[in-house]
Parts: structure tokens; sequence; C-alpha cells
């Protein structure tokens, strides 16, 4: 696996010279501040890639730029609405402009409205740390005592809805404008929140809009821009919902096994793969993360390492953010998985036999507490699982070439 590291540019608390001393060989990262819909110009993304080569004194850092996080999609293609094929035509002239780079893996997603959602950014660990964590006890108070969706009341079980409601009123004014921010907290790399009229806004654009539409519209999607995809030598990977299933009475396409099966399956192309995040996937306990990556590896473009223990056996229901060893996900089977799937490409001779990989989030712990880094990006708390993983990948692989 070729190990990577996040970055947000260069309001990152973590800087280049960070992510050298941390061992990573290539960093992910993404023009954040370039509105969706709108082309990344070829001049935005040789400044990224001149950022990520060069240290704070000037000289080479020796990083490049080997994963996009994310190339959004927006909400215009994911609903078919206003000037969504403005939108398509857009998307592709990045492609473009990102090959034309020398980039060849962009990650995305097709999450309505909210790209990912947590209850708690801060949530204490019993070693002193913190970590993010999401309550579904919360997230439905949120939903039917704060954001008042209507009908939000049926979409839980009695006992959830229930709890939702004596907690919604234990909180003050206070609470409840911090469990709004948390729940709508926006992208990765943003540090802002929508409004609960933003919020409800965008629940009104997506009326009548169900599971199926939606799961349409992503095929109509990758119907226009595989095609290009693999003509410029790249690989699209979608990374999964988070959580893995619906929330606010969205649809959500990409929650499991069978809905990577049916995209990839739809639009049959060496370009068209899947970022195996087990984090989000993993918050599921129908998930198997490591038979996903032997059934499906052959199109796993990019990896998410990282854990989460779920509070019980749940579809829909609580999780927190472990240690990137010590979640619910056999991460030692996961990455003998991938092991052997690298393998084989490699015998095959495959260019992309080396995976590109990153520890994705982190507790905060040590002199990460109190830096208020981007929430679930802490460097000590995913240099500390990189290290882990890192053990772990060359026990295997040495394993491998052994026997």
């Amino acid at each position: 696996m070729r190990q990577t590291w996040r970055w947000f540019g260069p309001k990152d608390l973590c800087s280049i010279d960070d992510i050298t001393q941390v061992g990573a060989e290539g960093v992910v990262s993404a023009l954040h501040h370039v509105p969706n819909g709108v082309v990344w110009t070829p001049e935005e993304i040789a400044k990224r890639h001149s950022e990520i080569a060069t240290r704070k004194d000037g000289t080479a850092s020796g990083l490049t730029w080997d994963v996009v996080e994310s190339l959004p999609v927006s909400e215009d293609i994911k609903k078919q609405k206003n000037d969504w094929r403005g939108h398509i035509e857009n998307y592709k002239v990045s492609m473009q402009n990102l090959a034309a780079s020398g980039v060849e893996v962009i990650c995305y997603n097709f999450m309505p409205v909210l790209d990912w959602t947590r209850t708690d950014l801060r949530w204490n660990v019993p070693n002193g740390g913190s970590c993010m964590r999401f309550d579904i006890n919360d997230f439905a108070a949120f939903d039917i005592h704060i954001l008042e969706r209507d009908g939000a009341g049926a979409d839980y079980t009695n006992a959830i809805a229930d709890e939702a409601g004596r907690r919604a009123a234990a909180l003050d004014e206070a609470g409840k404008k911090q469990l709004a921010r948390n729940v709508t907290m926006g992208l990765p790399g943003s540090t802002e929140s929508m409004s609960l009229e933003d919020v409800r806004a965008h629940l009104a654009e997506y009326a009548g809009i169900s599971r199926e539409r939606l799961q349409a519209n992503f095929v109509d999607f990758l119907e226009a821009v595989v095609p290009m995809a693999e003509d410029l030598g790249l690989r699209l990977c979608c990374h999964p919902d988070d959580p893995p299933f619906s929330l606010l009475g969205l649809p959500r396409v990409m929650s499991t096994e069978a809905d990577y099966s049916y995209i990839m399956d739809a639009v049959e192309s060496p370009a068209n793969g899947m970022t195996l995040c087990s984090g989000s996937l993993g918050a599921r306990p129908d998930n198997d993360l490591p038979g996903m990556m032997e059934r499906l590896g052959d199109k796993v473009h990019f990896l998410h390492l990282r854990n989460v223990k779920r509070d019980n056996s749940d579809v829909v229901g609580s999780f927190f953010e472990a240690e990137h060893l010590g979640g619910d996900t056999d991460m030692v089977a996961l990455i003998a998985a991938v092991v052997r799937e690298e393998a084989r490409r490699k015998a095959a001779g495959r260019r992309d036999h080396s995976i590109p990989m990153r520890p994705d989030h982190g507790q905060d712990i040590l002199d990460d507490l109190g830096r208020r880094s981007q929430p679930g990006y802490p460097t000590i708390g995913r240099m500390k699982g990189l290290a882990e993983l890192r053990g772990v990948m060359k026990a295997l692989e040495y394993q491998l070439a052994a026997s």
C-alpha cells in the first residue's frame, strides 16, 4: 500500500513539514475553496501541487499529490435540477485538468446534503483523549425537536424517539445550538455549519426523490464521466455513505456491498471503482469489510483505514471512532485481504498494484488535545494509527513473501 496523508491546504494545522516527518509517501488533498460545480483550473491545480511539493523553508518535500479527495459532485447533479448538465461538463473539464497534472485517483461521494454526520466532535474516551461520535438518540433529538422535520418521529423506534425527547428537554439553548452545529458541520475541509434554514431548504429540494431515483441519477452521472475518466487513465472511486444509513428522511445509495456491486455493474469500467472506507462501512454490523475487500478488491482504488466501535448490533445505531486496531472491524484481516489483492495485481502486471491508503481520522491525544484541528484529523492521533497500520502491513507482507 502507498501510505498517504490527508491535507486540507495551507490553513491545515498539520503542515507539509509535519507530513514528511510522519513518514507518508504522498498527499491526499482537494481545492476546498472552489465552489461545487465550478471548474478546477490548471492554475489552481498547479498551485496545490507546488504547495505539497515545498517545505516551509522552500526546499523540496519529496511529497506528491496522489489522490484528489474530493472532486465534489454538486447537489444539482445529484438531484438533476437547475444547471446539472453544466455541472457535469465542468466536472469533466476538471478531470481533464487533473489528469494533465499527473493525478490518477479521484475520490468523491454521492451523499445528499450532508457529507458526513456526527453528533459529538470531541467525545471523551477513557484514556483521556477524545474522538468523534454518532449517537442515534442525540441525532433524533436534533431531527425531531430542533430541526422539527415533518414526520421525523416516524423514522425512529419508539424507544429512540422517547429517549430523544428526554435529551432534547434536558438541553439549554446553548446545548441545542452546539448539537445543531455538530450535526450540520458540513463538508470535510470546512469549519462552517449550515443553518437550520439551509438544511430545511435542502430537504425540500429532495422532496419526491426516492432511493431508486437517486440511484438512477448516480448511474446517469457515471455514464457521463466514466468513459472520459477511462480515456484519461483516471480511477474514480466513490466513498461510502457516512454513516451508512438514511438520515433526515434522505435516501442513501452507497451503504452496503450490494450498493457498490450495483453501481459498478451498471457502468462497467476499470475507471469506475470504490473507496473502501472501513470506518464508514464498519458502522453497519452487516458489512463484512475483509469479505468486501476479497470480493470487490479488483475495483478498490483507494483505502481509508479507520475503525469504529458500535454500541450494539442495530443497523441504525450509535458508534464512536475507535483506535485504528481497536474497533469492531478486524483490521488485521482487512489488511491481509488488501495485501493479497495487491499481490494478485502485481502478478497480473497492473500499474495500480500499490493501492493508496491513508490512516483515516484519529483520536485527539497528547498535544492534539486543545489544538482544535479539523474534526477527526489530529496529527498525533493519525500518526499513531499510521504506525500501527504500517506494522500490520509489514508483518503481513513478510508472511506472504515467505509462504
